[in-house]
């Protein structure tokens, strides 16, 4: 089953705007070319759009996705208990690492959140480029 690259947002500084963009490019071993954070297990941060609804439908408000703070937004992909496994985002291959594990700056976006996010992945994941190159909008995603 074949998902879609539905947001890339790129973080400049520590604790920076999430700044949204059309197109991007991964780099192995290093991340999201422009994003603060660089090399490391935690090149690049992915969220399900299915499942940040799913959380918002909790919640009497609803946020915009980039209150996660993640990467890459994808539909189509099930991202729970992934960990080893690789996404194909266009011609790019991220190894999953592990489940993010949501911090305390989501209950100061929406109280409650961060618990919330605790289950069944619902912080998203991350994880390395084994293979770069550019992605954009519309990307087609499927596991390896």
């Amino acid at each position: 089953m074949a998902g879609e690259l539905k947001a890339i947002w790129i973080k400049r500084g520590k604790r920076g705007v999430m700044e949204p963009v059309e197109l991007g490019t991964l780099i192995k071993h290093k991340g999201l070319v422009h994003n603060a954070d660089q090399g490391g297990k935690r090149q690049v941060t992915i969220i399900s759009e299915e499942r940040w609804e799913q959380l918002m439908d909790n919640f009497p408000t609803s946020l915009d996705p980039s209150t996660r703070r993640a990467n890459l937004m994808v539909t189509g992909i099930d991202l729970a208990h992934s960990k080893g496994k690789r996404l194909n985002i266009g011609s790019a291959i991220i190894e999953i690492q592990g489940e993010t594990k949501p911090c305390s700056r989501m209950d100061d976006a929406l109280a409650g959140l961060q618990d919330a996010m605790k289950v069944n992945w619902g912080g998203g994941a991350y994880g390395v480029v084994v293979t770069g190159g550019d992605i954009r909008l519309g990307d087609p995603i499927q596991w390896r």
